[in-house]
């Protein structure tokens, strides 16, 4: 499913249900702009202030809600810090300038329990395969990064890890600093034994990705 926008008056609000992981963030966070279960359009540009949309799209950890702008506001911009937030027995959540195999986008939900169809980004699949990963690994030494911005590249390996190149930080589900670094391997297998990062159990597995 391409993403695709709905236009309204002062703000068009676009949608990829391929990137979408259903966090909730938007029908919770605006009802009235997105509408759970709704015969025909579910979103709802009109129903809601310019600044409550960008608020919902920003909460997207997906990337699945963007928006345009025509209010003469700006759209999105990159974060000033770069990280990659590991949730509890989830994904791999990306806010940075990234580019994965081409496409470039602020945020995203990389799969890293290995069972998702729609790699190397998330579906769900870890809840129910049972994934289990720690959201909170012990950090390791690192030192802070000249630059904490900036473009970031990640590219799954063939049948193989993810391979981030890039000012990045590796946090914990509760913004703990795990590791700063410019390049790092990480585990989407689901099999590593020192989670997040590779460990090469991919090929004791023979995981396929």
């Amino acid at each position: 499913m391409a993403r695709r926008f709905v236009e309204g008056e002062k703000i068009d609000i676009g949608f990829d249900g391929e990137r979408c992981i259903h966090s909730r963030n938007c029908v919770l966070g605006n009802p009235d702009v997105f509408v759970p279960n709704a015969p025909g359009e579910w979103i709802h540009p009109e129903a809601g202030s310019v600044e409550a949309v960008v608020l919902i799209a920003h909460a997207c950890p997906s990337g699945a809600i963007t928006y345009h702008r025509k209010d003469g506001g700006a759209d999105e911009k990159p974060p000033v810090v770069n990280t990659v937030r590991l949730r509890e027995n989830g994904p791999l959540a990306f806010s940075a300038e990234l580019d994965i195999n081409g496409e470039v986008s602020f945020r995203a939900t990389l799969c890293r329990c290995g069972a998702s169809e729609n790699k190397p980004y998330c579906d769900g699949s870890h809840t129910k395969a049972g994934f289990i990963a720690s959201g909170e690994p012990a950090s390791k030494d690192s030192v802070a990064l000249a630059v904490r911005n900036g473009p970031v590249k990640a590219a799954p390996q063939p049948n193989g890890p993810l391979k981030v190149e890039g000012n990045i930080e590796v946090v914990s589900g509760t913004g703990r600093t795990i590791e700063r670094t410019t390049r790092t391997f990480l585990c989407r297998c689901g099999h590593s034994n020192n989670k997040p990062f590779c460990d090469g159990s991919h090929k004791a597995v023979g995981f396929v990705g």
